[in-house]
């Protein structure tokens, strides 16, 4: 199984969760940014991660592209979970859940909840302790596969 945790990033806050989560899969995982990832090279078996900062009270318009395409070419066979980065508010957007919609939807099978990493404010930087949350979450979706990245 190969794990790939494709992101998007404005400040970097983004980035350095998707690698924590790269981190937290075990050996073999990528931290790839969204302009540099090869949707041909998913394949059955596969786990995909997806993270993108709250835009406009949604993911990326670099993600929702490369979700798109990702849509039109299918992940049937491919696990997947998503995850955001955003300030603690009231009120925010969720663009893990709308991600996590767009990942079923192309036929990926979910293995977890959407979660969301916080920042101090819109430029960060992440809120003590998130990076290592993040790991420690990449390691349980990589437990609920049973035999983790190999």
């Amino acid at each position: 199984m190969k794990a790939v945790v494709l992101y998007d990033t404005a400040y970097g806050n983004t980035k350095t969760i998707a690698e924590s989560v790269a981190s937290g899969l075990g050996r073999g995982a990528a931290a790839v940014p969204v302009g540099g990832f090869d949707p041909g090279a998913l394949h059955p078996g596969d786990l995909l991660v997806v993270g993108s900062p709250i835009n406009g009270w949604k993911p990326t318009a670099r993600i929702t592209e490369a979700l798109a395409e990702l849509g039109r070419r299918g992940l049937t066979g491919v696990k997947a979970a998503a995850f955001d980065t955003r300030v603690k508010m009231f009120i925010h957007g969720d663009a893990a859940r709308k991600i996590a919609k767009a990942l079923a939807a192309a036929g990926a099978g979910i293995i977890g909840e959407p979660m969301a990493f916080y920042v101090k404010g819109s430029e960060g930087p992440l809120i003590d302790g998130e990076a290592e949350r993040a790991a420690a979450w990449a390691a349980g979706l990589a437990a609920s596969l049973g035999s983790g990245n190999e």
